[in-house]
């Protein structure tokens, strides 16, 4: 008996020894950067809920892009995350945001405290959030590897078989999340077969309803108000430059085919929102909508929302040069001119 009491406390305490080991261990080598700079090479992850809080905590910036496909950007995240994000990165010294607001952001959603796919304490560092962090087996794992990609016989080849590997730490540059590939084929993806496809796909009547799933204007205006306004207001001294992102006008013809209620409640929702931005003073906004050249050239466009890098620059030098700036003075004449494409369009299938 005495011999299985001693069996059990060496096991529990070897146990022990290897959970403490797997916490210094992943404190040292910190894959996400939470409490240093990396002292090895550093290598980010795609799972940008966690690499968002390294980011916010390693990089040195005054700007932070938000949306759902930029930098800081959480894959279809939502106006609370978004916004708690956003919080965190004024925190740390954004002085300007760019942020693309897509009006589906809105909808109604998990409060940010409960919510079950973004840890607000790894972001807050709080004691639960850092424990959270060491006592990861994932984050030890993540850290051992890290540790034998920097042995210089095993660097490069460890290095270039990451990304086939299963570690989440796989990128070697910052600007390669959510990256395109370098080489990228743009025609192939992004073309109108492909996004006359997607339109066919979400307007066909087994799917259409899924058009206005979360949609609730009450509630989306209310989320508005808190996760954008909110955040705005309580920074004053940040320069605040937003945009409505210009989908192809497929999206928008979508809803008048299917959901003709959807697109009610996206253009009174969008239809607010630019009245109650332009009237803040930290704010610039711009629509970019209802630019023709760009939102009815289909081959734009890989499904009826996301446009190609081509577009994205376009949106870059547009935003540099104040381009489609909405006038405070006539804060719906944008929108109007939306309606009015949305209206006579077409579909050549």
């Amino acid at each position: 008996m005495r011999g299985n009491f001693t069996h059990l406390r060496r096991l529990l305490l070897a146990s022990i020894a290897c959970v403490l080991g797997a916490a210094v261990l992943t404190y040292l080598v910190d894959p996400l950067q939470l409490f240093r700079p990396s002292r090895l090479t550093a290598f980010y992850s795609d799972d940008t809920r966690v690499q968002n809080a390294g980011l916010i905590r390693s990089q040195s910036f005054d700007t932070a892009f938000m949306g759902t496909s930029l930098k800081l950007a959480m894959t279809g995240s939502n106006s609370r995350q978004q916004g708690f994000v956003l919080e965190r990165a004024i925190e740390r010294g954004a002085r300007r945001v760019i942020w693309a607001m897509d009006d589906f952001i809105f909808v109604d959603a998990a409060d940010i405290e409960a919510d079950p796919f973004l840890s607000v304490d790894l972001y807050r560092q709080t004691t639960k959030g850092i424990a959270s962090y060491l006592f990861s087996a994932a984050m030890a794992k993540e850290s051992l590897f890290a540790l034998l990609r920097s042995i210089p016989p095993l660097q490069q080849k460890l290095t270039q078989a990451a990304p086939f590997l299963p570690v989440k730490f796989a990128l070697s540059d910052v600007d390669d999340i959510h990256a395109l590939p370098r080489d990228f084929d743009v025609a192939r993806d992004y073309n109108a077969k492909k996004t006359l496809a997607s339109f066919a796909y979400i307007t066909s009547p087994v799917r259409s309803r899924f058009l206005g799933e979360g949609y609730g204007y009450d509630a989306m205006l209310r989320h508005f108000e808190r996760d954008a306004a909110g955040l705005i207001t309580r920074h004053p001294d940040v320069t605040f430059d937003i945009y409505l992102p210009p989908y192809s006008v497929l999206q928008f013809v979508a809803m008048r085919d299917a959901s003709p209620a959807t697109l009610k409640i996206v253009t009174d929702l969008t239809a607010r929102i630019a009245e109650r931005l332009t009237q803040l003073p930290n704010v610039r906004l711009y629509d970019f909508r209802a630019i023709r050249d760009v939102t009815h050239d289909l081959d734009n466009y890989s499904d009826v929302i996301h446009h190609s890098p081509a577009v994205d620059a376009m949106v870059l030098n547009w935003l540099a040069r104040g381009e489609y700036r909405v006038d405070p003075e006539a804060p719906l004449a944008s929108l109007d001119a939306l309606k009015a494409q949305i209206e006579a369009y077409r579909v050549e299938r």
